[in-house]
């Protein structure tokens, strides 16, 4: 009875050491840490200098000038703000996308290497006013050049997909000193939440259930005081077909996550050619969207081919607010 004991004994204590083990990792990977600076930049908005959808028509007077001084957000891999964290060619402008499942806490560590005073304002998730990273009066509302600071935002089950949503969903960042200006400059990013229980993993927070996450922010920059030539109508801070690497396979389950930002002008109606999506039951090939406001469509393509993905308001149209994306075989 007493060696019985003994051995049942040891397997008590080898369960109880597991589950602890489990609860750790789990405890770990609820906080999701990122490196984030904001840094002066040349941006171009059309890196080939010509109409990639109508090449006969050229860029119009939209080409005239196309690189302008610009701020943005760049993620790093640790504290010491070396390693850039690769980002895919179709993000554009974007800043790093931040990540997080409903329960995490996300930890950003911001560094402004700018000459100006900065922030991160994030929409939707759960934060105090000194991690508001907006209105002025908080400890987090402008970050000083060549200051830092740590914001602390909580996924809880408001941030996260609703009862009709796909098991990821979109909200914005950007700079909130002067929003309006320093969203202009380029400070935006994208925050994506999962569905608790559908994370592919407790290190990867990306969803199980899709294959490709695809972001796309349609906003009219404006470079010259409101001239024509200076209005920017833009996929990600690319012009006239410009942004490239939105690719994916027939059958492969894609999601869009979309958004606008700007001022009353920046009301767009997003086609896809050659495909539909879903959007909260309702199956379209266009969806809108207004200034600051985000939505997250699934699409499973069933054609092959080069397709257009653009604004359907014709002044946006031909002010080059369309790009292509691949469906391969």
């Amino acid at each position: 009875m007493v060696i019985n004991f003994r051995y049942d004994n040891r397997i008590f204590i080898l369960f109880f050491l597991a589950i602890g083990i489990l609860f750790s990792f789990q405890v770990e990977a609820s906080v999701r840490e990122y490196w984030i600076a904001a840094e002066k930049v040349s941006w171009d908005y059309a890196p080939s200098a010509q109409n990639q959808i109508v090449p006969d028509e050229g860029l119009g007077v939209w080409g005239g000038s196309l690189k302008y001084k610009k701020y943005r957000y760049i993620g790093y891999t640790d504290n010491t703000y070396a390693v850039p964290v690769p980002q895919d060619d179709w993000m554009g402008i974007l800043g790093p996308q931040i990540r997080g499942v409903v329960g995490d806490n996300i930890v950003v560590h911001f560094l402004n290497r700018t000459d100006r005073p900065l922030s991160m304002h994030p929409h939707g998730v759960l934060y105090s006013k000194d991690n508001e990273g907006a209105d002025g009066h908080s400890a987090g509302a402008h970050v000083l050049p060549g200051e830092s600071y740590k914001y602390i935002w909580a996924v809880d089950e408001a941030s996260g997909p609703g009862p009709n949503d796909p098991s990821s969903i979109v909200w914005l960042y950007h700079s909130h000193v002067l929003g309006e200006e320093e969203m202009n400059l380029g400070l935006v990013g994208a925050i994506i939440i999962t569905r608790r229980g559908m994370e592919s993993s407790p290190s990867n927070p990306s969803p199980y259930d899709v294959d490709h996450e695809f972001i796309s922010l349609f906003m009219i920059f404006n470079e010259e005081n409101g001239e024509e030539s200076g209005l920017k109508h833009a996929i990600n801070g690319r012009i006239f077909g410009n942004l490239n690497g939105y690719s994916t396979k027939i059958g492969k389950r894609v999601r869009w996550h979309v958004a606008a930002l700007g001022n009353e002008q920046d009301n767009h109606t997003i086609h896809w050619h050659g495909q539909t999506v879903l959007n909260q039951g309702h199956r379209t090939d266009v969806i809108e969207v207004f200034p600051a406001s985000m939505v997250s469509v699934d699409m499973i393509p069933r054609s092959p081919g080069n397709w257009l993905v653009h604004c359907h308001v014709n002044d946006h149209m031909l002010a080059g607010m369309s790009t292509r994306w691949h469906v391969l075989p």
